[in-house]
Protein backbone atom coordinates (compact mmCIF):
# COMPACT_ATOMS: atom_id res chain seq x y z
CA UNK A 1 0.00 0.00 0.00
CA UNK A 2 1.36 3.21 -0.32
CA UNK A 3 0.20 6.00 1.44
CA UNK A 4 -0.70 9.14 0.61
CA UNK A 5 1.71 11.67 2.48
CA UNK A 6 2.94 15.06 2.93
CA UNK A 7 6.32 16.28 2.98
CA UNK A 8 7.86 19.75 4.36
CA UNK A 9 11.12 21.34 5.71
CA UNK A 10 14.54 19.94 6.28
CA UNK A 11 16.81 18.27 9.08
CA UNK A 12 16.78 15.29 10.42
CA UNK A 13 13.94 13.01 9.34
CA UNK A 14 10.27 13.50 11.46
CA UNK A 15 7.18 11.36 10.61
CA UNK A 16 4.08 13.01 12.44
CA UNK A 17 1.28 10.35 12.59
CA UNK A 18 -2.60 11.29 13.14
CA UNK A 19 -5.62 9.85 15.08
CA UNK A 20 -8.96 7.75 14.31
CA UNK A 21 -11.13 9.75 11.67
CA UNK A 22 -8.51 12.29 10.67
CA UNK A 23 -5.87 13.14 8.04
CA UNK A 24 -2.55 14.42 8.39
CA UNK A 25 -4.10 18.09 7.82
CA UNK A 26 -5.74 18.09 11.25
CA UNK A 27 -1.84 18.53 12.47
CA UNK A 28 -0.99 21.10 9.70
CA UNK A 29 -0.23 23.56 12.22
CA UNK A 30 1.95 21.35 13.66
CA UNK A 31 3.47 20.14 10.66
CA UNK A 32 4.11 23.33 9.45
CA UNK A 33 5.93 24.68 12.77
CA UNK A 34 8.35 21.64 13.38
CA UNK A 35 9.53 21.25 9.63
CA UNK A 36 11.22 24.51 10.21
CA UNK A 37 13.85 22.62 11.80
CA UNK A 38 12.90 19.18 10.93
CA UNK A 39 12.20 16.94 7.78
CA UNK A 40 8.55 16.55 8.34
CA UNK A 41 6.72 13.18 6.59
CA UNK A 42 3.08 13.55 7.09
CA UNK A 43 1.47 10.52 5.81
CA UNK A 44 -3.00 9.66 5.94
CA UNK A 45 -2.99 6.45 6.94
CA UNK A 46 -4.55 3.33 5.44
CA UNK A 47 -8.47 4.26 5.05
CA UNK A 48 -8.06 7.46 6.13
CA UNK A 49 -7.77 10.82 3.72
CA UNK A 50 -5.69 10.40 -0.06
CA UNK A 51 -4.42 7.01 1.20
CA UNK A 52 -6.02 3.83 -0.26
CA UNK A 53 -9.03 2.07 1.27
CA UNK A 54 -9.15 -1.56 2.79
CA UNK A 55 -11.34 -4.06 4.24
CA UNK A 56 -8.48 -4.97 7.04
CA UNK A 57 -7.31 -2.09 9.27
CA UNK A 58 -4.62 -3.05 12.33
CA UNK A 59 -1.77 -2.16 13.94
CA UNK A 60 0.61 -4.69 12.42
CA UNK A 61 -0.70 -3.32 9.01
CA UNK A 62 -0.43 0.10 9.62
CA UNK A 63 2.95 -0.33 11.08
CA UNK A 64 4.07 -2.55 7.70
CA UNK A 65 2.47 0.44 5.41
CA UNK A 66 4.85 2.98 7.08
CA UNK A 67 7.77 0.40 6.78
CA UNK A 68 7.23 0.85 2.97
CA UNK A 69 6.66 4.58 2.81
CA UNK A 70 9.75 4.79 4.41
CA UNK A 71 11.65 2.98 2.31
CA UNK A 72 10.05 4.43 -0.77
CA UNK A 73 11.46 7.42 0.73
CA UNK A 74 14.94 6.23 1.34
CA UNK A 75 14.86 6.93 5.18
CA UNK A 76 16.58 4.06 7.25
CA UNK A 77 15.73 5.65 10.64
CA UNK A 78 13.09 8.45 12.06
CA UNK A 79 11.91 10.00 14.82
CA UNK A 80 8.06 10.01 15.05
CA UNK A 81 5.54 11.35 16.77
CA UNK A 82 2.01 10.38 16.84
CA UNK A 83 -1.34 10.71 18.04
CA UNK A 84 -4.02 8.95 19.53
CA UNK A 85 -4.87 5.75 16.84
CA UNK A 86 -1.24 7.22 15.34
CA UNK A 87 0.38 6.82 18.59
CA UNK A 88 -0.39 3.14 18.80
CA UNK A 89 0.77 2.71 14.92
CA UNK A 90 4.02 4.86 16.60
CA UNK A 91 4.03 2.34 19.07
CA UNK A 92 3.53 -0.72 17.35
CA UNK A 93 6.02 0.52 14.66
CA UNK A 94 9.03 1.16 17.40
CA UNK A 95 8.11 -1.85 18.69
CA UNK A 96 9.14 -4.08 16.20
CA UNK A 97 10.98 -1.83 14.09
CA UNK A 98 13.49 -0.39 17.14
CA UNK A 99 16.87 0.44 14.62
CA UNK A 100 14.22 2.61 12.34
CA UNK A 101 13.58 4.98 15.31
CA UNK A 102 15.35 7.35 16.66
CA UNK A 103 13.05 9.01 19.12
CA UNK A 104 9.20 8.36 19.75
CA UNK A 105 6.87 10.92 21.19
CA UNK A 106 3.07 9.12 21.80
CA UNK A 107 -0.12 11.86 21.92
CA UNK A 108 -2.39 11.07 24.74
CA UNK A 109 -2.89 7.24 24.20
CA UNK A 110 -2.03 4.12 26.29
CA UNK A 111 -0.39 0.77 24.96
CA UNK A 112 -3.82 -1.11 26.08
CA UNK A 113 -7.09 -2.26 25.11
CA UNK A 114 -9.80 0.56 24.81
CA UNK A 115 -13.47 -0.06 25.23
CA UNK A 116 -15.68 0.92 22.97
CA UNK A 117 -16.55 4.83 22.70
CA UNK A 118 -17.23 5.51 19.12
CA UNK A 119 -20.66 3.39 18.64
CA UNK A 120 -22.51 7.18 18.17
CA UNK A 121 -20.19 8.15 15.58
CA UNK A 122 -20.13 5.06 13.40
CA UNK A 123 -24.07 5.42 14.20
CA UNK A 124 -24.55 8.98 13.06
CA UNK A 125 -22.24 8.40 10.17
CA UNK A 126 -24.57 5.35 8.77
CA UNK A 127 -27.42 7.39 9.53
CA UNK A 128 -26.28 10.25 6.75
CA UNK A 129 -27.72 9.12 2.92
CA UNK A 130 -24.70 10.54 0.69
CA UNK A 131 -27.34 10.08 -2.23
CA UNK A 132 -29.50 12.33 -1.02
CA UNK A 133 -27.56 14.90 0.57
CA UNK A 134 -27.86 18.29 -0.42
CA UNK A 135 -25.58 20.60 1.38
CA UNK A 136 -22.45 20.06 4.37
CA UNK A 137 -24.76 21.89 6.84
CA UNK A 138 -27.75 18.84 6.48
CA UNK A 139 -25.01 16.69 6.90
CA UNK A 140 -24.40 18.50 10.37
CA UNK A 141 -28.07 18.17 11.12
CA UNK A 142 -28.18 14.75 10.53
CA UNK A 143 -25.21 13.73 12.42
CA UNK A 144 -26.36 15.65 15.56
CA UNK A 145 -29.02 12.99 16.07
CA UNK A 146 -26.32 11.12 17.08
CA UNK A 147 -23.14 12.97 18.17
CA UNK A 148 -23.81 15.80 20.47
CA UNK A 149 -20.80 17.70 20.33
CA UNK A 150 -20.78 20.39 17.75
CA UNK A 151 -16.28 20.54 17.43
CA UNK A 152 -16.84 16.34 17.16
CA UNK A 153 -19.21 16.81 14.61
CA UNK A 154 -16.92 19.53 12.64
CA UNK A 155 -13.94 17.31 12.89
CA UNK A 156 -15.95 14.24 11.50
CA UNK A 157 -17.04 16.19 8.41
CA UNK A 158 -14.23 17.56 7.33
CA UNK A 159 -13.88 13.70 5.94
CA UNK A 160 -17.11 15.28 3.58
CA UNK A 161 -15.96 16.66 0.05
CA UNK A 162 -18.09 16.86 -3.26
CA UNK A 163 -17.15 15.09 -6.51
CA UNK A 164 -19.09 15.14 -9.80
CA UNK A 165 -21.97 16.39 -8.04
CA UNK A 166 -22.42 13.84 -5.38
CA UNK A 167 -20.68 13.54 -1.60
CA UNK A 168 -18.20 11.10 -0.42
CA UNK A 169 -16.58 10.34 2.89
CA UNK A 170 -12.63 10.18 1.95
CA UNK A 171 -12.72 8.21 5.59
CA UNK A 172 -13.15 4.47 4.96
CA UNK A 173 -15.83 4.11 8.02
CA UNK A 174 -17.27 0.83 6.56
CA UNK A 175 -14.19 -0.87 7.14
CA UNK A 176 -13.75 1.48 10.47
CA UNK A 177 -16.11 -0.03 12.28
CA UNK A 178 -15.64 -3.05 11.13
CA UNK A 179 -12.40 -3.67 12.25
CA UNK A 180 -13.16 -1.46 15.47
CA UNK A 181 -11.57 -4.28 17.81
CA UNK A 182 -8.39 -4.06 16.21
CA UNK A 183 -8.55 0.04 16.73
CA UNK A 184 -9.17 -0.31 20.26
CA UNK A 185 -6.28 -3.32 20.45
CA UNK A 186 -3.48 -2.47 22.11
CA UNK A 187 0.14 -2.23 20.19
CA UNK A 188 2.62 -5.10 20.27
CA UNK A 189 4.73 -6.43 23.34
CA UNK A 190 7.99 -6.12 23.91
CA UNK A 191 10.46 -3.05 24.48
CA UNK A 192 11.62 -0.27 23.30
CA UNK A 193 14.61 0.99 25.37
CA UNK A 194 15.42 4.28 23.28
CA UNK A 195 14.00 7.96 24.40
CA UNK A 196 10.44 8.09 24.74
CA UNK A 197 8.21 10.92 25.12
CA UNK A 198 4.00 10.29 26.62
CA UNK A 199 2.54 13.74 26.35
CA UNK A 200 -1.00 13.84 28.21
CA UNK A 201 -4.16 16.43 28.11
CA UNK A 202 -4.74 16.69 31.82
CA UNK A 203 -8.62 16.82 31.19
CA UNK A 204 -8.44 13.75 28.41
CA UNK A 205 -9.07 10.18 30.01
CA UNK A 206 -7.04 8.49 27.48
CA UNK A 207 -3.99 8.40 29.39
CA UNK A 208 -4.43 7.19 33.19
CA UNK A 209 -2.66 6.81 35.74
CA UNK A 210 -3.42 2.89 36.18
CA UNK A 211 -2.19 2.17 32.52
CA UNK A 212 1.45 3.49 33.80
CA UNK A 213 2.43 0.31 34.33
CA UNK A 214 1.88 -0.65 30.72
CA UNK A 215 3.58 2.29 29.83
CA UNK A 216 7.17 1.46 31.59
CA UNK A 217 6.86 -2.36 30.84
CA UNK A 218 7.10 -1.37 26.92
CA UNK A 219 8.74 1.64 27.36
CA UNK A 220 11.65 1.86 30.23
CA UNK A 221 13.40 5.23 29.21
CA UNK A 222 9.72 7.07 28.59
CA UNK A 223 9.09 10.39 30.36
CA UNK A 224 5.77 11.71 30.52
CA UNK A 225 4.71 15.44 30.30
CA UNK A 226 1.30 16.58 31.45
CA UNK A 227 -0.26 20.00 29.45
CA UNK A 228 -3.01 21.57 31.84
CA UNK A 229 -6.44 22.97 30.56
CA UNK A 230 -5.78 20.51 27.85
CA UNK A 231 -7.90 17.63 26.58
CA UNK A 232 -7.59 15.05 23.95
CA UNK A 233 -5.73 17.18 21.01
CA UNK A 234 -3.25 19.05 23.35
CA UNK A 235 -1.72 19.58 20.08
CA UNK A 236 -4.15 22.08 19.13
CA UNK A 237 -5.39 23.30 22.07
CA UNK A 238 -2.23 24.49 23.70
CA UNK A 239 0.14 24.82 20.52
CA UNK A 240 2.45 26.78 22.01
CA UNK A 241 3.34 24.71 25.04
CA UNK A 242 3.32 21.20 22.76
CA UNK A 243 5.48 22.60 20.68
CA UNK A 244 8.01 23.95 23.29
CA UNK A 245 8.22 19.90 25.08
CA UNK A 246 7.90 18.40 21.78
CA UNK A 247 11.24 20.61 20.58
CA UNK A 248 12.83 20.46 23.96
CA UNK A 249 12.64 16.25 24.01
CA UNK A 250 13.49 16.17 19.62
CA UNK A 251 16.73 17.97 20.58
CA UNK A 252 17.72 17.02 23.94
Amino acid sequence: MQLHYHRSGQGRPLVILHGLFGTWENLGSTVKSLAQEWDVIAPDLRNHGRSPQATEHSYPLMAADLAALLDQLGLESVSILGHSMGGKVAMEFALNNPERVDKLVVVDIAPVVYPPHHTDVFAGIRSIDLAQLKSRSEADQQLSQQVESAGVRAFLLKNLYREDGRFRWRANFAALESEYSNIAAAPAKGQFEKPTLFIKGADSNYLLNEYQQAVISRFPKVELKIIKDAGHWPHAEKPEIFLRIVRSFLTS
